[in-house]
């Protein structure tokens, strides 16, 4: 809120600061704000305090940085500045306690980080929502429902009921796993590659909940097995099960055309070692 605030300051003074720099809070971008705000109003010696790459960009600053700056916009920059050093140091204390609060659970919170889209501070997040002893949820199943993650069909009659589902789960559960599904789906992994196939035949939203779906019953073994490690089936786990399948049934009807009986597949058994 206050970040779009001085954002919006800078641009009512004609400060297009933004469009150059993408983090504004940043070292060149905060030298610059504050040099605003101290009463320097010359757009090459503002853009003189840009550090490392952003040197490179000299020029385009000081057309940046030209515009009608003024005490009232001082004034409010100076005041979102102080709000947002605050809150950030808030945060960083809040961050630390959450650290050492979830320290005894360090090992867990490693193997989920270790899921595709899942990071440390979601990891700590679900660990926090569920807990890691699973023996409360006796199976993935379990979980599943208790979070209200899995798909199902509420009609009677075959008419949908007037009320919403029984319930919406833990919504802090579900706002972390929702971030996991989006960050894993821009991922070259096992479970983005589901949740991209899924949302083109079934939409976002239901790709959402399924590869959710799909993330808590991986959650689920890791913290039932301390010694469980997650293992990518990788991007190209569908398309290879998917073709080898086609191709079975495909050979299995042709053998049965030709010899006009029912064919059914057997296990080959183990080769004896040569």
């Amino acid at each position: 809120m206050e970040a779009a605030v001085l954002e919006k300051t800078l641009e009512d003074a004609q400060i297009k600061l933004s469009s150059v720099i993408s983090d504004l809070h940043g070292v060149s971008g905060r030298a610059m704000i504050e040099a605003l705000i101290g009463g320097q109003r010359d757009p090459k010696a503002l853009a003189q305090l840009a550090r490392g790459s952003m040197r490179g960009k000299i020029g385009v600053l000081e057309e940046a940085l030209t515009g009608h700056f003024d005490d009232h916009h001082a004034l409010i920059g100076q005041m979102m500045l102080s709000t947002i050093d605050t809150l950030s140091a808030q945060i960083e204390q809040l961050t630390a306690e959450i650290e050492r609060e979830l320290a005894p659970f360090e090992h867990q919170v490693t193997q989920l980080d270790e899921v595709s889209g899942i990071g440390r501070i979601c990891a700590q997040e679900i660990v926090a929502e569920i807990g890691v002893d699973m023996a409360v949820f006796a199976t993935a199943a379990h979980l599943v429902s208790w979070a209200k993650f899995c798909p199902h069909v509420t009609q009677s009659g075959g008419k949908p009921p007037r009320g919403g589902a029984a319930g919406h789960g833990d919504p802090w559960l579900a706002s972390a796993l929702g971030e996991a599904v989006i960050a894993a789906s821009r991922t070259r992994s096992f479970l983005g590659e589901r949740y991209r196939r899924l949302s083109r035949r079934r939409g976002k939203k239901k790709a959402l909940v399924a590869v959710g779906n799909s993330m808590l019953t991986i959650v689920w073994h890791l913290l039932s097995d301390p010694d469980a490690r997650y293992r990518d089936l990788g991007p190209d786990f569908y398309e290879n099960h998917v073709n080898q399948r086609r191709r079975e049934r495909s050979l299995i009807s042709q053998l049965e055309q030709i010899t006009g009986k029912k064919v059914a597949l057997q296990s080959l058994p183990d080769q004896p070692a040569v």
